[in-house]
């Protein structure tokens, strides 16, 4: 194929080629070239334009297939019109030519059709430059039409159409032949043939003026004409051309003088009522219509009527939707017209009423609904409301029995009814479709639209009543506030009306509507609402006998009632249970006896009301078992069972009862056989076993002897054939998005489709997926729907032999009927027959022995040959499943081998299709049925049939079924890839374009192919890239098919292509976003979805590109170049209805702004603001921001694109708020994009930066006033949805931006400027009839605003603050006051937001308060200057909390109340008996599951800003002496008892404490005990530090220390959070809890102690009790001992930490030892904890204890210091080593250690331990240097200076400790030296003469021989210098400590030392920094020395007279700097501040 891509045509590659590949070959050739010709140049053109037109018109010749002469033709086209023109006139003969031959053979008809089409694209392409020649051709063409065959008339109007768009205005010579030839066309047999006239007549009107002007009517007449008998492509493109025509009519300009003599403006009631006329009257001529009118005869087809209806919606989209709002009322009445009764022929019967009330729904819907914005939405509804007002008006007359002499005839009220209908189903819609955006509407008195809606509810006509009731759901799923609102009226009416029939249904119909709305809004009713309704309904019941005049209908408005208060769940259910069951019980007679004498009563009335009551009951108990099956019980059941039997017994009787009764119980009966038929379907079979065989009996009878004639097939047999092959059966099963009324073609003329009042019950039922009404069928097809499923459940439950007998039953009945009814009769009973195959092999069930097997397989059989093409396909489904039953290779094998032979004889289409989708079928459950021969074989007949050209059905099955076996046949079907794909190739380029349905399936084939194909087609073989190649090419063929749907299957080919081989595609074409055809925008827009998973950016870009490049701009509608292609998807997400649709788009757009949103920030910033301020109330934004937008000025160049200057060109028009809400959240997702991008798009200074520096870059920040302006655009909106979004996008930027400082002013945050518009976004949440979710996040944000610390002004708080006091009053008045509507839950949902807002804000004051008084203290220390600083520091945090304060004392009560409840919702279900009946604080006992997750989302932060007002109160004790609050001693188990005994009665305040103690403590255990995986991290913490804070005061640790057993159960928990929590955070403040808890323990044994000491002061000493752990024995117990779980966890942290210090571990060669690994910082902080708390282990013990636990403790405090003692660069300590060193110092300094019952023993451990430190020096020989000494030494020193004498002066371990000494004396580091004389130092200075005389004897000469070689070398830097000072200073110590007769020796030493760093005055200038500084450190030592020891002083003096010159003269330079000093000083006193200053500045 790669020789196919050159300029000219490859002969000799071509001459090679069998015959099927030269067309593949020539196909190739087009495409590349097709590609190849725009962007060469002209030279190259000219150069080979003679040789490249010879090749071109041979191909003429060479009969071409379709896609190919197309390309010829694009291809002669370009050539020409890009090379030189002067042979095209040959061209253009020689195609004339070829068209006028005489040869009819159809071999040469490709030839003629070739040159047809390349004369169309030669005109298209050169329009006028081909002067005159064109009437020739026309004529010429229009002559060759009239014998032409429908392909040739099809080809001949598309290439007119193309030549008249070339040439435009100068064709109209022909016009008027075309207009003729096309006109035949337009009625033409061939639906293809009507498709390309109506085409071709669409071009033409853009010039031929006469066609909507003169000829006007004869052109709609001749549409009504084309819609007849039309398929669904001819009424979408007929209805294109009569809406634009009509449209221009309406619009056109007065036109040139030529014309206009006889030119009228034409009316818009002209056009209205010529379309009406075709609505009302169809194609017969006007004339024609009077004569059919006396005759009677029926109406009009429906095909013109759906036809007319998509033509009304065409028109007025071509006139716009501005055009839309100017004329609606006019067209609204026109439209409601075509039903009321000035039409009675339209609306003769309900079959035609209902299917004109669809078109007037339809229309309405498409035009309000799909065109207008939500503004011009309410203006529509409130048009709508004036029609309906109207039209009660004249019910209302014609009711009134004042004018019974002008009463109107009953028929107008019957009349109005269905303009009613369609009135409020468009209301209901409309406000559903607006949402919460309608609630100006609701309010608008003046409209009245619930008042309108209301008072039709009266209505004597059922349908309006139902249709009243469904426009109130609408309204309550749109609004929730209105729900109980609505209940309450309808209720209350209700009673009051309870003797009027219509008020009686009316009203009940609304409100089992609104209970069905209820489970749509996510706020509920309030739960005694169900009590109310129960009650009424009970009522309606019991007084049903009363009055007979309305008994029927108040039987049916009770049930309606009971039955849809099911659907409220079982909550509110299980309250009503026990009186329903008593119902139900009541209302089936007891015994067969009861019925047998009911039968003998009663006439045809009570025998209604009866039936009527059962069928409800029924309905009532099925709605019971579908929406409460968590009350089905097995209990419940027997109790549901006793009265099915009896049911039954009447099932069987009703129709002896029929009979005696006449045919009014007709429909009565029906239903109560179909509300049976559809209980029994949803129980379990179990339960009615008994009456199986009654049950089959009467259900055979239904399906063989069915009431109606009507064909079902359409609705019985679509869910019984898979989805896939429904394709077959055209585009009438498919979804398209005229679905709503092309249904009704589809049900047969006989029947219209589904209306309400067919079954008032489904008022409250989910609706069906895509309906916007429910749409039952009649009772007479309802009940054969339901026979079918029920069959389906019993036959696979009975006994095999009693299936046999039902089985020949039904074969039987099928062979006695005939004709018509036979089919029916077979319909039914296969669709039976498959439902029932379906359950057996859901249940894994058999079918039974051979016999049954025949029978079925008859059954099939002979469906598989109906005429009816739907059941064929059913027939072959049933066929495979049930081989997929039987489950017998042999049985397949039969299966099959009798469709292959009846394959090889039939001939008949009918047969031959059944057979061929018969084999695919079996494919499909049998998952290849293994043997290759019989693969073979099918695959054979199958290639032979789809070739057979005669009969494209047949091809288009065969396809089908083949494809169903590449896809399934699996590996096995590789042999046959090649072949097939060549086979479906030459079809592609061979079958005429007319039989969409061959391509459709050659396109399933393909996509077939290509999967099993799968990732081999990234190969670069010869073979594979071939087949690759042809993949392509079938691919391109599809795309140019001018099918839709054959478009669809090219485009998912070429996504499965890229999938596999995405190098290998181009996906060009892919930007088509407005097709009218619902499929093909699904397929691109989920071709779109995969594409940007993988190259966003690309795509992106290309689509751009695509649209620029190509000069024809082909989505008008969709603005691409200005807004990219995600605009456009944004656009079409706006426009569309269809759900799935919608969700492809709304992931496409997710894909592209995860991937690209941080690189185009402005664009999509720009996008999404430009969505949210199209809302309808912009304006009121704009105002708040202009002090913002200078300020933006400043910041950004990107606020050009903010400015809204431009209001002409918005790109959105008024988007809907679902739109709207998508946008918000798009903008909160990139906020986390950019977030996840770099910190410089959270920080100004940096974005500012590195804008400069490149201006392409961009950074979130420099957009925070698009941020904020967005997020209080969409929280401020009418929207509810988009409220909630707004201020989730509102808190997150409040989050992340809060810390972003303001470069020009220091000290404030960038966010303090937009604090007015953050007000000014949540007070509306705060009103009063906000929903409370709305209000529940505003208290988020609130609480958000003010913790973050963006305002510090307390007064710019209050107005944020002043919003969540306002609804903490809300929440003082309690449950009580909570406003009726809502459900109960929502209450507790607000109340728990504000109470944990509060919570968040205490939180946030308390925090910052104690860190200011840390701060302060810390000022304090440094500098006294920092007062003023502090000062207005920290009135901003005491302010905050003193707002907080005034509140404190409600709030605490309200939180302890909340905590309270929250402890009650987490007890286990075992204690549910014991929980208060009447709820808790804030929760009600029913709604207890709705209030659960409110509770777990904020028990939390309550739970620690409790903690923290407990505290910070100090759990005050109320000392009864005296009468106030005084911190009294805290509550020691000496002091608890004692006054309990004065006040019995009241609780004393230490009980109360003890309470609330217990409940926070029991919350926070019950939480961490085992949180769940889902716990947020937030909820941990704040947990743990409530239990921080709770043990931060004395009084709560003394419960804890004195209860044992607590503290080891809150330890253990704390242990396995630690285990399964990883993150630090949660670790860390875990290790403080431990501390706290180990501190309370040590306050307690401490003041046990000090009391028994106290107590036993007399007694002898000895007899002390031990306190403490471990008591005389020092064993400690597991699970007991706090000590053993503190270890536990301190084990268990440092060892996850450091594997090293496990014993175990250091065995195995995994943890190499002598490595040392540096922790992380949190790491390090963690172990620095568990050391903490370890060194304070042993206070809790008794001595015993003490040394159990001391070797532990020591082998984890020197093990840390071991492994992480590691040199650090700076010389600085690690934060661990610090940590361990201290521990140890806390350890050996506790006074276990001289206890004298432990003190031996601790002196051998300490011994122990010091030989372990010393040790670790040894190991590592080689690895000395990393080790640090220093560390070592230090704790050399801990344990030289904190134990007693006797560990460390036992001589051998003296002598090693020096020994370490004088080894580091002598290192090289200076830091090392310094250290270690620091360490020498403080021991020289120990008290205790024995350890400190060794070291001085030791190491003092030698430090004094260093010091004494520094007068050579003098100190090179600062550390040296250090080095020497404190060299100086430890001798200087030393000579203080030493004995009266050495320190004179030391003195002498010392000064000649001191002396010799002295220098002389020209020295000193020019000395270096460090000799100066220890010039002036050895004088001021000197001058100190001197006056203490003067006698050895002055004795030396005197020997060196050398060293005393030196002295004086430094003595001399001294004094004299001083004088300098001071004199300056004095010679300006004034400047010397300011100098200063300066100097420290520089």
């Amino acid at each position: 194929m790669e020789l196919a891509h050159s300029l000219l045509l490859n002969e000799e590659a071509y001459n090679q080629l069998g015959g099927f590949q030269k067309a593949e070959f020539i196909f190739e050739w087009l495409q590349f070239l097709e590609k190849l010709l725009p962007v060469t140049s002209r030279a190259d053109i000219r150069e080979n334009q003679k040789k490249l037109v010879e090749q071109l018109t041979s191909l003429l010749n060479n009969s071409p297939g379709p896609p190919t002469r197309r390309l010829v033709a694009k291809n002669l086209a370009v050539l020409y019109s890009t090379g030189d023109t002067f042979s095209v006139y040959q061209t253009i003969d020689k195609c004339n030519e070829l068209i006028r031959s005489k040869d009819d053979s159809p071999s040469y008809l490709p030839t003629k059709l070739a040159a047809v089409v390349c004369l169309g694209y030669l005109y298209k392409k050169l329009g006028r430059i081909l002067g005159n020649s064109f009437t020739d051709t026309v004529g010429n063409v229009l002559k060759a039409m009239k014998n032409a065959e429908s392909q040739g008339r099809y080809e001949i109007m598309l290439s007119l159409q193309n030549i008249l768009k070339g040439l435009g205005a100068a064709a109209i010579p022909c016009h008027r032949d075309i207009y003729k030839a096309a006109r035949s066309c337009l009625t033409d047999r061939s639906m293809a043939v009507r498709c390309a006239a109506a085409k071709c007549l669409l071009e033409l009107q853009n010039e031929a003026v006469f066609m909507w002007s003169t000829d006007l009517d004869s052109v709609v007449t001749l549409c009504f004409k084309s819609f007849e008998g039309s398929n669904y492509d001819v009424r979408l493109a007929v209805s294109k051309l009569l809406g634009t025509v009509l449209a221009r009519a309406l619009t056109s300009k007065q036109p040139t003088a030529s014309t206009r003599h006889n030119f009228r403006r034409i009316s818009l009631e002209e056009v209205m009522e010529l379309l009406g006329t075709g609505f009302l009257r169809g194609s017969c001529g006007f004339l024609r219509a009077s004569g059919d009118m006396l005759k009677g005869t029926s109406s009009v087809s429906r095909d013109v009527r759906v036809g007319v209806t998509q033509a009304y919606v065409v028109f007025v989209s071509t006139l716009g939707a501005q055009w839309l709002e100017r004329n609606f009322s006019a067209f609204l009445s026109h439209i409601l017209d075509l039903v009321s009764q000035s039409h009675p022929k339209a609306i003769q019967n309900q079959m035609d009423a209902i299917g004109c009330r669809r078109c007037v729904s339809f229309i309405l819907r498409a035009t309000v609904g799909g065109l207008l914005g939500e503004k011009a939405q309410i203006t529509a509804a409130k048009e709508i409301c004036q029609a309906i007002w109207k039209l009660k008006k004249v019910v209302d007359a014609a009711m009134s029995d004042s004018n019974l002499e002008t009463r109107i005839s009953t028929t107008d009220v019957t009349a109005s009814q269905h303009v009613l209908v369609c009135a409020l189903q468009e209301l209901g819609s409309l406000i559903h479709g607006l949402g919460t955006t309608a609630a100006p509407l609701l309010q608008d008195s003046s409209t009245g639209v619930l008042e309108a809606v209301i008072s039709v509810i009266l209505h004597p006509s059922i349908s309006v009543r139902l249709t009243a009731a469904w426009c109130l759901r609408c309204v309550a799923v749109a609004l929730p506030a209105y729900v109980s609102l609505l209940l309450d009226r309808c209720i209350e009416r209700l009673s009051v009306l309870k003797s009027s029939p219509e008020a009686v249904t009316g009203y009940s119909f609304a409100v089992a509507a609104l209970l069905g709305a209820v489970k749509h809004c996510p706020l509920g009713i309030p739960h005694g609402k169900g009590k109310v309704i129960m009650t009424v309904a009970e009522d309606l019941l019991c007084s049903a006998s009363q009055n007979s005049r309305i008994s029927l209908q108040r039987t049916q408005a009770g049930w309606l009632l009971i039955a849809a208060l099911m659907t409220l769940g079982p909550a509110v259910v299980q309250h009503h249970l026990p009186r329903m069951l008593l119902l139900w019980k009541c209302i089936f007679p007891s015994s067969p006896k009861d019925l047998e004498t009911e039968k003998t009563r009663g006439d045809s009335f009570t025998w209604q009301v009866t039936l009527e009551g059962r069928a409800g009951a029924l309905c009532a108990i099925k709605s019971f078992v579908s929406h409460c099956a968590g009350l089905l019980t097995d209990e419940v059941v027997q109790r549901l069972l006793p009265p099915l039997p009896s049911a039954v017994d009447l099932l069987t009787q009703l129709s002896s009862i029929y009979k005696s009764y006449g045919n009014s119980l007709k429909t009565p009966s029906t239903v109560y056989r179909h509300k049976l038929y559809e209980l029994l379907a949803v129980l379990p079979p179990k339960t009615y076993e008994g009456s199986f065989c009654a049950v089959l009996k009467e259900l055979v009878t239904d399906l063989t002897v069915p009431d109606s004639q009507i064909d079902a097939s359409t609705f019985l047999l679509p869910p019984l054939c898979h989805e896939n092959d429904l394709l077959l059966l055209g585009p009438l099963l498919q979804e398209t998005d005229h679905r709503f009324i092309e249904e009704q073609l589809l049900l047969g003329n006989s029947i219209a489709g589904g209306s309400l009042e067919y079954d008032p019950y489904s008022i409250y039922e989910k609706v069906a997926k895509g309906d916007s009404v429910p749409k039952p069928l009649p009772p007479v097809l309802s009940v054969i729907s339901a026979a079918t499923r029920l069959f389906g459940v019993i036959f696979s439950h009975v006994a095999e032999s009693h299936r046999l007998q039902v089985l020949e039953q039904l074969l039987n009945s099928i062979k006695q009927t005939k004709g018509s009814r036979q089919q029916i009769v077979q319909l039914n009973v296969v669709s039976a027959f498959s439902t029932s195959l379906k359950h057996l092999a859901n249940c894994k069930g058999s079918l039974g022995p051979e016999e049954v097997r025949r029978s079925a397989l008859t059954l099939v059989m002979g469906a598989l040959e109906s005429n009816n093409p739907l059941l064929r396909c059913a027939a072959a489904e049933c066929l495979a499943r049930l081989a997929q039953v039987v489950s017998d290779s042999a049985f397949t094998a039969g299966l099959a081998q009798v469709s292959f032979d009846k394959l090889k004889c039939a001939r008949d289409v009918v047969s031959r299709t059944g057979h061929s989708l018969a084999l695919g079928c079996l494919y499909r459950y049998l998952g290849g049925i293994g043997s290759t021969q019989h693969l073979n074989a099918c695959v054979g007949i199958l290639y032979t049939l789809s070739q057979d050209s005669t009969s494209p059905d047949v091809q288009a099955w065969a396809l089908h079924s083949l494809s169903l076996i590449v896809d399934l046949a699996g590996p096995l079907y590789h042999v046959h890839v090649e072949p097939t794909l060549s086979l479906v190739l030459m079809l592609l380029l061979t079958v005429p374009p007319a039989y969409a349905e061959v391509h459709q399936s050659l396109g399933r084939c393909l996509n077939a192919l290509i999967t099993t194909l799968g990732p081999e087609l990234q190969g670069s073989s010869m073979t594979v890239s071939a087949l690759r190649t042809s993949c392509l090419l079938g691919c391109a063929v599809m795309q140019d098919n001018p099918d839709c749907l054959v478009q669809a299957q090219a485009i998912a080919c070429l996504q499965q292509l890229h999938m596999f081989a995405p190098r290998h595609v181009n996906l060009s074409s892919l930007v088509n976003l407005c097709s009218s055809y619902l499929l093909l925008r699904r397929a691109v827009v989920a071709c779109l979805r995969q594409l940007v998973q993988r190259e966003a950016a690309e795509v992106s870009e290309y689509a751009v590109a695509l649209v620029k490049e190509s000069r024809e701009d082909f989505t008008p509608d969709v603005n691409i170049r200005e807004i990219g292609l995600e605009g456009a998807l944004l656009g079409l997400l706006d426009k569309e209805l269809d759900q799935r649709l919608c969700q492809d788009i709304k992931e496409t757009l997710t894909h592209m702004l995860t991937s690209m949103a941080v690189e185009k920030l402005s664009f999509w910033l720009k996008l999404c603001k430009d969505v949210l301020a199209a809302s309808a109330d912009f304006n009121t934004v704009a105002s708040l921001d202009t002090t913002q937008e200078e300020e933006t000025a400043k910041v950004d160049d990107a606020s050009v694109l903010t400015s809204d200057s431009d209001e002409r060109f918005h790109p959105f028009s008024n988007p809907r708020w679902p739109t709207r809400v998508f946008a918000a959240e798009c903008v909160c997702k990139i906020i986390s994009q950019c977030e996840n991008a770099g910190s410089a798009h959270f920080d100004i200074t940096l974005a500012q930066e590195r804008k400069q520096r490149d201006s392409r870059d961009d950074f979130l920040v420099l957009h925070l006033a698009d941020l904020i302006r967005m997020a209080f655009m969409a929280a401020t909106d009418h929207s509810d949805q988009l409220r909630l979004s707004g201020l989730q996008t509102l808190l997150i930027v409040v989050r992340k931006f809060a810390a972003v400082p303001e470069p020009e002013f220091p000290g404030h945050v960038i966010l303090e400027q937009y604090q007015a518009n953050v007000g000014a976004a949540l007070r509306p949440a705060f009103a009063p009839e906000t929903p409370p979710d709305v209000t529940a996040k505003a208290c988020q944000v609130c609480s958000a605003w003010i913790a973050s610390g963006v305002v510090s002004d307390l007064n710019d708080l209050r107005r944020v603050h002043q919003l969540l006091v306002s609804s903490l009053v809300k929440v003082q008045a309690g449950k009580e006051a909570q406003s009726q509507q809502y459900n109960e839950s929502t209450s507790t949902m607000e109340i728990l937001a504000v109470l944990k807002a509060w919570a968040e804000v205490y939180i946030v004051a308390v925090e910052k308060q104690k860190n200011q008084s840390d701060a302060h203290i810390h000022c304090l220390k440094t500098a006294n200057s920092a007062e003023e600083s502090y000062r207005d520091v920290t009135s901003s945090a005491s302010g905050l909390l003193d707002l907080v304060q005034m509140d404190l004392g409600t709030l605490s009560k309200l939180w302890l109340a909340a905590l309270q409840d929250f402890a009650l919702l987490t007890l286990p279900s075992e204690y549910a008996s014991q929980l208060p009946a009447e709820g808790g604080t804030f929760y009600t006992a029913e709604t207890i599951e709705n209030a659960r997750p409110h509770y777990y989302n904020s028990w939390a932060l309550i739970l620690y800003a409790t903690a923290l007002w407990l505290t910070s109160t100090g759990f005050i004790v109320v000392d009864p002496d005296e009468g106030v609050n005084n911190l009294s001693r805290p509550v020691t188990p000496t002091t608890m008892c004692q006054d309990s005994s004065t006040r019995p009665l009241v609780k004393s305040p230490e009980d109360v404490n003890t309470d609330r103690f217990h409940l926070i403590l029991g919350v926070s255990v019950e939480f961490l005990c085992s949180p769940r995986s889902d716990a947020a991290m937030e909820n941990i913490i704040a947990c743990l530090r409530a239990l921080q804070t709770l043990f931060d005061v004395p009084w709560p640790r003394s419960k804890i220390g004195g209860d044992q057993e607590l503290g080891v159960e809150l330890l253990n928990v704390l242990h396995r959070l630690i285990l399964t929590r990883e993150s630090p955070d949660i670790q860390l403040a875990a290790l403080e809890v431990v501390r706290l808890i180990l501190f309370a323990a040590q306050e307690h044994v401490k003041e046990k102690r000090r009391s028994a000491e106290v107590d036993d002061g007399a007694a002898e000493k000895e007899t002390l009790p031990e306190f403490g752990e471990g008591k005389d024995t020092g064993g400690l117990v597991p699970g007991k001992s706090l000590v053993f779980a503190t270890l536990e966890l301190c084990v268990c942290i440092l060892v996850r930490q450091l594997p090293q210090l496990n014993p175990k571990l250091t065995c195995s060669p995994a943890v190499q030892s002598g490595k040392h690994l540096l922790l992380s910082e949190d790491g390090s902080r963690l172990v620095a904890a568990a050391l903490v708390i370890l060194s304070d282990v042993p206070a809790v013990c008794s001595p015993e204890g003490s040394v159990s636990v001391l070797p532990t403790i020591l082998y984890l405090i020197i093990g840390v210091l071991k492994e992480t003692a590691v040199k650090l660069r700076d010389g600085q300590l690690p934060l661990t080593v610090a940590a361990s060193l201290q521990a140890l110092k806390g350890l050996l300094s506790s006074p276990m250690a001289r206890a004298e019952k432990s003190r031996t023993a601790w002196t051998d451990l300490l011994r122990s331990a010091l030989v372990t430190v010393l040790d670790c020096w040894d190991q590592v020989d080689g690895l000395l240097q990393e080790l640090d000494e220093v560390s070592l030494l230090t704790a050399i020193t801990i344990f030289v200076m904190s134990t007693s004498p006797e560990v460390t002066t036992i001589e051998c371990l003296q002598k090693r400790c020096i020994e370490k000494f004088k080894i580091t004396l002598d290192s090289k580091d200076p830091l090392v030296q310094y250290k270690c004389y620091q360490l020498l130092h403080s021991i020289f200075q120990h008290p205790n003469k024995t350890v400190s005389y060794p070291y001085i004897h030791s190491l003092a000469p030698s430090i004094v021989g260093k010091l004494q070689e520094t007068e050579k070398a003098k100190p090179e830097n600062a550390a040296e210098l250090q080095v020497i000072q404190e060299g100086i200073k430890v001798v200087t110590g030393l000579t203080a400590t030493a004995e009266e007769e050495h320190r004179a020796h030391l003195v002498a030493c010392l000064l000649p030392i001191l002396i010799s760093f002295l220098l002389d005055e020209n020295a000193l200038v020019s000395a270096t920094n460090s000799a100066k500084n220890l010039h002036e450190f050895a004088l001021q030592n000197l001058m100190q020395i001197g006056p203490q020891y003067s006698s050895v002083f002055k004795k030396l003096m005197a020997s060196s007279p050398t060293m005393k010159a030196r002295l004086e003269s430094a003595v001399k330079g001294n004094q004299e700097s001083i004088k300098v000093k001071t004199a300056k000083h004095a010679k300006n006193p004034g400047k010397s501040s300011s100098i200063q200053l300066k100097t420290n500045f520089l």
